[in-house]
């Protein structure tokens, strides 16, 4: 538990690379990993917003080709 008696947190992503909080002593849902971090819940918020500045899904920030231009 973290300093405040709160249960801790992990920090979770998924294939899209969007991150989201997950309770530590719960598995990791289906279609999650684990991302390497764990902490109180400030500290996993802190985390994402550091490594996700940019929360568009990954399929949406690929490059879209012009079957025209082939």
């Amino acid at each position: 538990m973290s300093d405040l008696g709160e249960p801790p947190y992990r920090v979770v992503r998924n294939d899209e690379d969007q991150h989201s909080l997950w309770p530590a002593h719960l598995a990791v849902p289906a279609g999650w990993h684990d991302a390497g971090f764990t902490g109180a819940k400030a500290d996993c918020l802190r985390h994402v917003q550091e490594v996700w500045p940019d929360i568009t899904p990954k399929s949406a920030r690929l490059p879209v080709i012009d079957p025209a231009s082939r």
